[in-house]
């Protein structure tokens, strides 16, 4: 008995490539593939919420007594929180006196100052469908912090009353 040579084998038959998937859109793409309309949504509530929040206070006045309440701190304690004289301040700027709104509250005028141009750069970024993102490093975060207490320190201390509303 003579062996028989083994049967030859082809190789098997290439199998079709599935046809690649498209890569998933970055965040900035799919800000971008928005409507104008909706990037803007969110940027233009908050400028109407803002413009009448300090239309409020422009119209009903901070000095006169019993129109807002009064800081507790101040209240129970005699002493100025960073934030009092801030209703003063803004009320100042909504009638464009920024003289008495630095003497009401300084901190508040740069902190309006601060949400202003960021508050530009964002409208800018959605109408040139770009995202916002605002990021500050945690010694930033300090630094304001103990700006803020030196600040509410200083104002209320005798070489610092310049600084009190």
């Amino acid at each position: 008995m003579t062996a028989e040579p083994p049967p030859q084998t082809t190789p098997p038959a290439p199998q079709p490539v599935p046809p690649l998937l498209p890569r998933p859109l970055t965040e900035a793409e799919e800000f971008r593939r928005r409507p104008l309309r909706r990037r803007l949504l969110a940027p233009l509530a908050t400028l109407a919420g803002t413009a009448a929040a300090f239309t409020y206070v422009g119209l009903v006045d901070p000095n006169e007594p019993g129109h807002y309440p009064v800081c507790p701190l101040l209240r129970l304690t005699g002493l100025y929180c960073p934030g009092c004289g801030g209703l003063r301040s803004a009320h100042a700027v909504a009638h464009g006196d920024l003289a008495a709104a630095l003497g009401a509250n300084a901190l508040a005028v740069a902190g309006y100052a601060v949400c202003a141009v960021l508050m530009a750069v964002w409208l800018v970024h959605a109408v040139r469908g770009a995202p916002t993102r605002v990021t500050v490093r945690p010694a930033w975060w300090w630094a304001l912090g103990a700006l803020t207490a030196a600040f509410a320190v200083v104002r209320n201390l005798p070489f610092g009353s310049a600084l009190a509303p």
